[in-house]
């Protein structure tokens, strides 16, 4: 029986790519499994010759080879060149061209994703954990240290944390035989499988501890002094080493994570390591000019010199008064932005002097002369 073209085995056009050559391979071998075509007494065979047509495929210089020679590229054992100068033969790789794929067909099977382990497991790491930590801007900008009380599992005072009664030691698991996998058949491979009995421990306690019902472990809730440093920001994460979940039967405790949420700031905007401040001003503080005092995040004042004509959004930079950096490296800039305030309420006094300051101002406006001259223009346009 003649043998098929490669690349019509894998159901490809010729000068497929790598990433679709393996991508087609995966496909083929999830479809010819024996396993699940056990009626099909022909699928062995065609997973074998997927196998074969993969491995001639997935190098490239078998690859090279095999699109100038097709077939008799690998006659008489001879498999392309090797990058170490001799041949090699067209199906002795086939277990290496499986394995390239293996995680993917049978990750499911192997008790957590990737190659089995053949070591005995005795206790679990514990959990990480996480906990929000909101802070105010201020405590932001000088750090602080805080205690918070975190809802944990710790380990058992009864059974010392050996999930046995009075303390006592775990036997091994007659299942598994204390290795917490067990194996299984699946056609001609051989796959692992966490162990029903002890769950993947290796052990299992006779006496289970009352208090803890044999997990070595209860919940309570603990006060941990946390530091937080000055320049966090939202998102800032800081990790606890070991204050995360007890492990099961005296295993290794995971991690805490405290995420910081900065509250928002009645008076400051911060936008990384600057802040902003967004200041009112009277028509005569702008247009007169003047001198104004402006907080600080410190807690401080700062004087600023308001030039005359300032106009709404004017902004001023006071260097170094804006928050710290994280590890260090001085701080950001604080930027006052102006805001002119219209004043409201006006008596008939205030009316009538504005009116007469408005008579007199013709030319005192050249923003909104030169809008209106733009305005005039655009309509002569329309019209013309």
């Amino acid at each position: 029986m003649a043998k098929r073209d490669y690349y019509e085995v894998l159901g490809l056009s010729k000068g497929a790519s790598a990433e679709e050559i393996k991508k087609a391979y995966r496909t083929k071998a999830k479809e010819l499994h024996p396993d699940r075509n056990s009626d099909n007494p022909d699928s062995e065979r065609q997973f074998k010759e997927a196998g074969e047509a993969y491995d001639a495929l997935k190098d490239p210089d078998k690859k090279a080879a095999y699109d100038r020679f097709g077939h008799a590229a690998f006659e008489g054992g001879m498999g392309g060149p090797r990058p170490g100068g001799g041949m090699g033969g067209g199906q002795g790789d086939f277990a290496s061209a499986f394995s390239d794929v293996f995680d993917d067909l049978f990750g499911d099977f192997m008790g957590g994703g990737g190659r089995a382990g053949g070591g005995r497991q005795r206790a679990a790491r514990g959990s990480d954990l996480r906990y929000n930590l909101r802070v105010t801007l201020e405590d932001a900008y000088s750090g602080l240290q805080k205690t918070i009380k975190v809802p944990t599992a710790v380990p058992c005072d009864e059974c010392n944390g050996s999930g046995a009664e009075g303390g006592g030691e775990p036997t091994t698991c007659p299942t598994c035989s204390g290795m917490g996998k067990v194996r299984a058949q699946q056609g001609f491979f051989t796959v692992e499988r966490t162990c029903p009995t002890c769950g993947g421990l290796g052990q299992i306690i006779k006496n289970p501890c009352k208090s803890c019902q044999g997990q070595g472990r209860t919940q309570k809730e603990r006060a941990l002094s946390v530091n937080i440093p000055a320049g966090v920001e939202t998102g800032t994460r800081i990790r606890l080493a070991g204050e995360g979940e007890a492990g099961m039967r005296g295993g290794p405790s995971g991690d805490l994570y405290i995420f910081i949420d900065v509250a928002k700031h009645d008076l400051f905007e911060r936008e990384e390591m600057n802040l902003f401040c967004r200041v009112p001003v009277s028509v005569t503080k702008a247009a007169l000019g003047g001198d104004i005092e402006v907080p600080t995040i410190d807690g401080g004042r700062s004087r600023v010199k308001i030039p005359a004509g300032s106009q709404s959004g004017r902004q001023m930079r006071l260097r170094s008064k804006g928050m710290p950096a994280l590890r260090g490296g001085g701080n950001g800039d604080m930027f006052i932005e102006l805001a002119v305030e219209t004043p409201v309420n006006l008596t008939s006094k205030q009316k009538e002097l504005l009116r007469e300051f408005e008579a007199l101002s013709e030319d005192n406006n050249p923003e909104s002369k030169t809008f209106f001259s733009s305005v005039k223009t655009f309509w002569d346009a329309m019209k013309s």
